[in-house]
């Protein structure tokens, strides 16, 4: 962590801060300090002077005669904040719910977090038989999901080589089978302008992915899809693809932006 954060005192507590709400977050439980120090390798009585902190600024939640501890409010209203800001939802969400309708799919667009996509917005058609499990705050893999690779292959060379290089580390042994998946998608991509994933993400979902830049240079990765006994492949490759492109191009046409590069 010192190595991330540098020498000053106070980058130091703030990066260590933000890991404790990023472990809290992702936790299936409240945790307590012992926990966190043992998830987090800070020290405990730094953890809970910390814990202290975010718990008075709104950040944290302590439970009821515990010392375990989940998120608050503040984050909630902080991420509304942020949510509000994305001038490219306000311009996509018409054309993503025509899509939606049309090809009886979940429209789910997503921002980077690490190596997944974070939800930041999700539609459903008013004909969805069955509700997805995908919500805003979901996280969408970029090595597995349609959505994810197109992420990826829509960058350009020098960013997409390094975020290649991270997921190699990240999958270690693994890699030798995730980068023929991940090169298959690029050349997919380039070749058509989406990427798809049939039963990989989910043995039971079929999806078709894009990539969006909004007019501030910031990316997005979007998938379209549902239930494979819904959306079978050839209704997905010959019905929904076609109406996704002319879609990707009206919201990048509106945006003043392209989606590729």
């Amino acid at each position: 962590m010192s190595e991330a954060v540098g020498s000053k005192e106070e980058v130091s507590a703030l990066a260590r801060g933000l890991a404790l709400l990023k472990t809290i977050g992702m936790a299936a439980a409240p945790m307590g300090n012992r926990d966190l120090a043992d998830t987090t390798g800070i020290p405990k009585a730094t953890v809970s002077r910390l814990t202290a902190t975010l718990v008075g600024a709104g950040y944290l939640r302590q439970s009821r005669d515990s010392e375990r501890f989940s998120l608050g409010p503040a984050l909630l209203d902080m991420s509304s904040r942020y949510l509000r800001h994305f001038d490219l939802r306000t311009v996509a969400r018409p054309h993503l719910t025509e899509l939606s309708e049309f090809a009886g799919a979940s429209i789910h667009m997503g921002v980077r977090d690490d190596l997944d996509l974070l939800v930041i917005d999700s539609l459903r058609p008013r004909s969805a038989l069955i509700s997805s499990r995908i919500e805003v705050g979901s996280r969408l893999s970029i090595t597995t999901s349609a959505a994810g690779r197109a992420y990826l292959a829509a960058l350009p060379r020098p960013e997409r080589n390094v975020l290649l290089e991270q997921i190699r580390i990240e999958t270690g042994e693994n890699w030798h089978a995730v980068a023929p998946r991940l090169m298959a998608g690029i050349e997919e991509y380039d070749r058509l302008g989406y990427c798809s994933s049939f039963g990989e993400w989910h043995p039971h979902i079929h999806a078709l992915g894009f990539a969006l830049q909004g007019p501030r240079g910031e990316r997005y990765g979007l998938s379209c899809g549902g239930p494979a006994y819904l959306l079978p492949k050839e209704v997905m490759l010959e019905r929904v693809a076609p109406r996704l492109l002319e879609v990707a191009r009206r919201i990048s046409a509106e945006a003043g932006t392209i989606t590729r590069d």
